[in-house]
């Protein structure tokens, strides 16, 4: 079968980039030679999502010793990347069609960290940040494939005839946003988002369709805080960019006195940092008003540098670090919105963030790889279709 992957040894990676279109086996049943196949299911992408994680994939700048220090325990020389996924399962294990009612035909997508079940954290509810999770299309094989094989306890179905298929495939990092707007109430409360990125979009719509009552939207980006105006942002602010390489810790004073301005002259009750940027950080927590909440979702490696920080303690300023997805109480709350009647939701993420498919909705057989770059330089989110 065709597949996009990743196939260079270790000491290529910092000389490469992109991914391969190239023929690798199908995955297969076998429980006599597998029993834990039983609890498995062959699955026929019929959408895939192209993420940010990806993203870091192709350009060398997330995940290698993940990737390669699998592929060493499994001794294979290439990983097939892809974890946002809607598909047909083709083929059902024998547990999964009596325990979970699996069968030929079903529509899923899938939950893309593969959680033991056996930890601590997996049997007190906790299994988004299960002890020893693997991770589809980076510590283990993903969705850019003709077919995956993935465990029956990780899918979730999917009803089209509720949810459009090119929303249904990016359920998984919408629920990146969904899960940071639901840890905590948002209801009628000020919220400001440092980051409008894919997640940090995806965030102002959830923000907005869960009862934040005023959404402030901060990027560098003018497209993109023009797409935050159009998906229900009230304010958008643009971050200057300085002439170093790399931001100052230091928050932007000036920024954090435009949004307490905004918002009764304290600041907001509930400030996002989805950029990853040390000085977003601290210009959050500089926004937020006495007694306000900051999540924290925006990823970066190395040491970040936290200013003013007894601040933080004497007004009382809670933090909360926010990943992957509650399982599977995150998705209840994700279908639910996604299926509820005068939010738009599935309208502005097709209009809006995939363009309505223009240039966004790419034919996995007819990969190209300049073309395929250029999308995913060019557009927030990028989408496969298989058939």
């Amino acid at each position: 079968m065709k597949a996009l992957a990743l196939d260079i040894p270790r000491d290529q990676w910092e000389a490469t980039k992109g991914m391969s279109l190239m023929d690798v086996p199908e995955p297969e049943l076998d429980e006599s030679c597998r029993p834990a196949d039983s609890n498995k299911c062959i699955i026929k992408p019929l959408y895939t999502g192209f993420c940010g994680s990806d993203k870091g994939i192709w350009f060398r700048h997330s995940f290698k010793d993940m990737i390669f220090d699998s592929l060493d325990q499994e001794r294979r020389d290439y990983r097939i990347c892809g974890h946002e996924l809607l598909g047909e399962i083709v083929e059902a294990g024998s547990y999964a069609e009596n325990h979970y009612g699996y069968k030929s035909g079903d529509i899923v997508s899938t939950e893309s960290h593969i959680f033991c079940g056996r930890c601590h954290q997996c049997k007190i509810g906790d299994a988004h940040v299960c002890s020893d999770h693997l991770i589809i299309g980076i510590s283990l094989d993903g969705c850019f494939a003709e077919h995956i094989k993935l465990p029956a306890k990780e899918l979730w179905l999917t009803d089209l005839n509720q949810i459009r298929p090119e929303v249904a495939a990016i359920q998984e990092p919408l629920g990146n946003a969904v899960h940071a707007c639901s840890r905590i109430d948002i209801r009628g409360k000020t919220v400001a988002v440092f980051g409008c990125g894919t997640i940090g979009l995806f965030t102002i719509l959830v923000a907005r369709a869960m009862g934040a009552s005023t959404i402030i939207g901060i990027d560098p980006g003018k497209a993109h805080l023009e797409m935050a105006g159009t998906l229900g942002a009230d304010h958008t602010l643009q971050v200057l960019r300085g002439s170093e390489k790399i931001s100052p810790p230091a928050p932007d004073v000036d920024m954090a006195e435009t949004i307490q301005q905004l918002c009764f002259g304290e600041g907001v009750d509930v400030a996002f940092e989805m950029s990853g940027s040390n000085q977003a950080l601290n210009t959050a927590i500089a926004s937020t008003r006495a007694g306000g909440d900051i999540i924290l979702f925006g990823l970066s490696s190395g040491d970040y540098t936290l200013t003013d920080f007894q601040n933080i303690i004497m007004y009382g300023k809670s933090m909360h670090s926010v990943i992957g997805r509650k399982v599977f109480q995150t998705w209840y709350i994700l279908s639910n919105l996604l299926m509820a009647r005068g939010n738009s939701l599935q309208d502005k993420i097709y209009d809006v963030i995939l363009n309505k498919g223009k240039d966004t909705i790419l034919p996995f057989k007819d990969f190209d790889e300049t073309r395929f770059e250029n999308a995913i330089t060019s557009h927030p989110k990028i989408i496969l279709k298989y058939a």
